[in-house]
């Protein structure tokens, strides 16, 4: 799918089809330099019949993309046999959720994928369809408490992105392909670890609620308001606890490992997060490391483990952890972006809230290197009247919204090249495309 943005710069970029761009930012003069070469990531080469469709759209974040007063996109569809050389069109539905998650918050695409890309959710509509219903289903069958179903179930709503169980299975498939060839199938125990990724990553939002007393999550009332924090910690483990029986059934004990794993770095990044560094570089170092047990453990150990219920070789699983550890940093760098450029209406939940929490996420620690001041600001978690808004400021004055979309966007790259080593298939090419959604996502 070819996405125009009407916009000069933008035209600009889809002509650049075979450049190279290379990118160079000092993260800090005493701590880190990085120089990331972006390749043209993929050709695709089959040839397609093409449906241009125009969808308005609502400008994203500070910067609209605006020509004469209007905000528009040309998208030029392509079905998910695209990357099997059949020709379909993509519905017009379909076509505006791809353009709309398109959008960019100013983090900046990856180079330009030709004229055919793979939406990924309509790639694996058959695979994620009811994947929500399932999941209330494993919880309604282990308990006969209705108020704990009605708490656990709660944010299995069908309204969040399915990052996590997505990403799972498409990475499932391309290594199934990878390995098998184009007469392979989505195994049950791969789709039952996507199940389990959703179900833990819901856990872990659960116990956020808690430990941080919000009062929103995903546009709607947090479980934290509803009912009592006692009940709700209870439900997150309830969760947790008939994951981990979904993951005994698996029967593989490399698989609950790779799994288990997820839930301890989970618990340590939450500690983690509760304290800070003094000096600058620990600081950074401290940031990462948090972020990764966080965030990014889960995809890279869930994708890590539908490779090894595969049956790939050892360089194989392990490629699919290092796109899972990149495109988690990537998303979460992005999300903290987020944090200080989009609004609480397309977030769904307040911004600046982890200045409020008492965070220092990268944009603030980037931001030390111009206003030193911060780093008070920062030990003393944000505190003191007036802190969040002067914090707030200083990073929209620094280069720290800047340099944060270049890490998020060399984490990208990295993902994209390491998706683009498997055998190639739709469900890689949907690899691929899915580290510039993550990049361009707008929530």
């Amino acid at each position: 799918m070819l996405v125009c943005y009407c916009y000069v710069q933008y035209v600009v970029h889809v002509l650049k089809r075979f450049v190279a761009v290379v990118a160079m930012a000092c993260l800090s003069p005493s701590r880190l330099c990085a120089r990331v070469q972006d390749k043209l990531l993929c050709q695709f080469g089959h040839k397609v019949r093409r449906q241009t469709v125009f969808v308005k759209l609502k400008p994203p974040g500070p910067s609209p993309l605006r020509i004469f007063g209007k905000t528009c996109q040309r998208v030029t569809t392509c079905g998910p046999a695209c990357g099997s050389g059949g020709a379909s069109v993509m519905p017009a539905g379909a076509a505006r959720r791809l353009a709309s998650s398109l959008q960019s918050t100013s983090t900046g695409s990856l180079p330009d994928y030709g004229t055919q890309i793979v939406d990924p959710y309509r790639l694996l509509e058959d695979d994620l369809n009811g994947i929500y219903e399932d999941i209330r289903s494993e919880l309604e069958r282990n308990t006969n408490q209705a108020e704990l179903n009605t708490i656990a179930t709660y944010y299995f709503d069908g309204q969040g992105k399915a990052l996590r169980p997505m990403v799972a299975i498409l990475m499932a498939r391309a290594v199934n392909y990878h390995v098998y060839g184009e007469n392979s199938a989505l195994l049950p125990s791969q789709r039952q670890v996507a199940m389990i990724s959703e179900m833990i990553h819901s856990a872990s939002l659960i116990h956020d609620d808690v430990i941080d007393q919000s009062d929103f999550r995903r546009g709607k009332p947090s479980v934290n308001v509803l009912w009592n924090h006692k009940k709700v910690a209870m439900a997150g483990d309830f969760i947790l606890a008939v994951a981990s029986m979904m993951i005994a059934r698996l029967r593989s004990d490399e698989v609950t490992l790779v799994l288990s794993q997820v839930v301890t770095d989970l618990v340590q990044g939450e500690f983690m997060q509760l304290g800070s560094k003094e000096t600058e570089n620990e600081r950074f170092a401290h940031y990462l490391t948090k972020t990764y047990r966080k965030t990014a453990s889960l995809i890279a150990n869930s994708v890590k483990a539908v490779a090894l219920l595969s049956g790939a070789d050892e360089g194989t699983c392990e490629l699919a952890f290092q796109y899972g550890r990149n495109l988690g940093l990537s998303f979460q760098l992005v999300d903290d972006l987020l944090d200080f450029v989009s609004s609480a209406q397309a977030m769904g939940k307040p911004t600046a809230a982890d200045l409020r929490l008492g965070l220092a996420t990268a944009p603030v620690l980037f931001a030390c290197e111009k206003y030193p001041e911060l780093n008070p600001m920062i030990m003393r978690r944000f505190q003191e009247a007036g802190d969040v808004e002067k914090a707030f400021e200083l990073v929209h004055k620094s280069r720290g919204l800047e340099q944060t979309r270049f890490l998020a966007r060399k984490h990208g790259a990295e993902a994209a090249r390491l998706a683009a080593e498997l055998g190639d298939s739709p469900y890689q090419k949907g690899l691929v495309v899915t580290t510039d959604l993550v990049l361009n996502r707008i929530k």
